[in-house]
């Protein structure tokens, strides 16, 4: 279902409009010109998202205590994140262990941006290997500089 939009100055001037809006859809999408838009969603329809999210977090722990598990969310991983190909097994298995924890903490905490920024900061690494030139260059060795004498406080 496509989440409707309403204008900021709605919530004032059309309130009950936007009410029997969100008793229908359950979740509106607020614009505004001058800040970063905002969503209303009705409590029910929040719980049951963090009930989601808690479920799907739950589902991904319990297979990874097992193989077999383990095997099935490898094998998966690539249809919902397809840039894991350029990850090494051992950078996949990290991944999928952060995203779990990240996973928690959105559904525990409250904490989203920390799910948000383990994707990004993969998905960047994954950029980074897919680019054999890029790769080399971030990867070569620094040269040795001498910076004279280092004074520790």
């Amino acid at each position: 279902m496509v989440t409707p939009t309403v204008p900021f100055s709605d919530l004032s001037k059309h309130s009950k409009r936007v009410a029997e809006t969100l008793d229908r859809v359950h979740r509106v999408h607020v614009k505004r010109r001058d800040g970063e838009d905002l969503f209303i969603s009705t409590a029910r329809h929040d719980r049951q998202r963090e009930e989601t999210a808690d479920v799907a977090a739950r589902m991904v722990a319990a297979l990874l205590a097992s193989d077999e598990g383990v095997r099935a969310i490898l094998h998966a991983l690539p249809a919902v994140f397809p840039w894991v190909r350029h990850l090494s097994l051992d950078e996949t298995q990290e991944f999928v262990q952060e995203l779990v924890e990240a996973t928690r903490d959105a559904v525990d905490l409250d904490v989203h941006a920390t799910l948000h920024q383990v994707i990004v900061e993969w998905r960047a690494t994954a950029r980074v290997l897919a680019d054999p030139a890029l790769t080399a260059q971030l990867t070569r060795a620094l040269p040795d500089e001498d910076h004279g004498e280092v004074v520790v406080l």
